[in-house]
């Protein structure tokens, strides 16, 4: 039985959802099925899109979320529909872990939902508490808070430094 990881991609800097994609493509391509549920980007980012076109592959992307634009850039009344919509999204994450329904997992930017306070810290480790062995867990966001760090084998922080010539 292959041992899975759990890991954080976080920081501040560009290509962290890509460095998930490039894990994802990388385990569709070794025959594992991907799951890949987007959290905060609304329905206008659509680059992973072009993934489940990939002739072979098994990976399959959820977005939850019904408004086109991010989550940052709603109104205090979209944002409240958007919630719902976004712990529906949780909720399926739950389940996929629980009943083992891939073997890879990406939760992209699920951390950016404790930054701005729609669900807990105990959320995430209730669900990480779910998962089998063989699973690779990825989440990725801004933050990674102290209490999810025993929970995961690794953590990668990210950041930009701009180079002015």
């Amino acid at each position: 039985m292959n041992e899975g990881l759990t890991e954080i991609f976080c920081g501040r800097g560009r290509g962290i959802t890509t460095l998930a994609l490039g894990q994802s493509l990388k385990a569709s391509v070794q025959g594992k099925s991907v799951i890949i549920i987007q959290f905060l980007k609304g329905r206008e980012r659509r680059e992973l899109d072009m993934l489940e076109d990939l002739e072979g592959q098994d990976i399959k992307i959820f977005r939850f979320e019904k408004m086109d634009n991010c989550y940052a850039d709603l109104t205090d009344e979209e944002k409240e529909e958007e919630n719902r919509n976004i712990l529906n999204a949780v909720n399926f994450a739950r389940k996929v872990v629980a009943t083992q329904e891939c073997d890879f997992l990406v939760l992209d930017e699920v951390l950016g939902l404790l930054d701005i306070g729609i669900i807990t810290t105990d959320t995430i480790i209730e669900i990480l508490k779910l998962k089998d062995p063989s699973m690779h867990i990825v989440m990725t966001g801004w933050t990674c808070p102290k209490e999810l760090e025993e929970y995961v084998d690794s953590i990668t922080t990210i950041t930009t430094q701009e180079i002015h010539q």
